[in-house]
């Protein structure tokens, strides 16, 4: 690579590259070479695509990690709008990246929290029940205990307008949890959530995620009713019933 790059694009790059956490500029052109050949020009950036990008990103070596990243995992890791706005930046329609500053996540490990269960928050911003199901950007996914509230994962559903089944590819998101927080969920989503065995709760007001989460704690640490018992694996013979409460 004898050529030099032209001011421009050295400073196309740049701020593109600091769009993406994790990504250095060198690896960063590099992929992008991969994706458009050398020299990088004006011409050739005006053409690039959002799949372009994503492939340029799952190459190696371009994220820290020296791992190679599928396409979907590039995506569910930056999300659809941040790459949209990064290509935007190499075309020169725009001088800069929007910043969504996500909440920060809190160190955990399987088996840091004895008894507790995993929540899935459906958001559009912020720590925030803000978001109907089937629309959602993102889930923010907490470790939940008696004694202790860990936001431990931040999952993108922005690849959901893709799949053949909206809802069943997010109620795949977070199968691993056992209940949803949400805005509003229509019937045939609830269903398919609940198949996925994750227990939805509707807060049709919305409101912070994390006095919901509050609420809940209190719950597991009095009486739980039977579908809380059985996700914090409580004896059946322990297992306290009444009737399910209204949130």
């Amino acid at each position: 690579m004898s050529m030099e790059l032209s001011r421009e694009i050295a400073l196309r790059l740049g701020v593109a590259a600091r769009a993406l956490p994790g990504v250095s500029v060198g690896r960063f052109v590099n992929g992008l070479v991969a994706q458009l050949g050398w020299p990088l020009t004006e011409e050739k950036l005006s053409l690039l695509t959002v799949t372009q990008l994503r492939n340029a990103l799952s190459q190696g070596c371009v994220i820290n990690a020296g791992v190679d990243l599928p396409s979907a995992d590039v995506v569910e890791r930056f999300g659809v709008e941040r790459l949209k706005q990064v290509v935007e930046v190499l075309w020169g329609q725009r001088d800069d990246v929007e910043e969504e500053i996500l909440p920060p996540l809190d160190p955990y490990a399987e088996g840091d929290l004895p008894g507790s269960i995993r929540v899935a928050v459906a958001t559009d911003g912020g720590e925030e029940v803000n978001a109907h199901f089937g629309n959602c950007r993102r889930f923010l996914i907490y470790q939940l205990s008696v004694d202790e509230c860990r936001l431990i994962d931040i999952r993108s559903a922005d690849l959901a307008d893709e799949a053949e089944d909206s809802s069943a590819f997010r109620a795949n998101l977070i199968d691993d949890c056992h209940v949803l927080f949400v805005q509003s969920i229509g019937g045939p989503a609830a269903a398919k959530v609940i198949n996925a065995g994750v227990y939805p709760l509707k807060y049709v007001e919305g409101g912070p995620a994390r006095g919901h989460l509050d609420e809940l704690r209190a719950k597991m640490a009095s009486l739980p009713p039977p579908w809380l018992a059985k996700a914090m694996n409580i004896p059946v013979e322990d297992r306290i019933r009444y009737h399910v409460e209204e949130v």
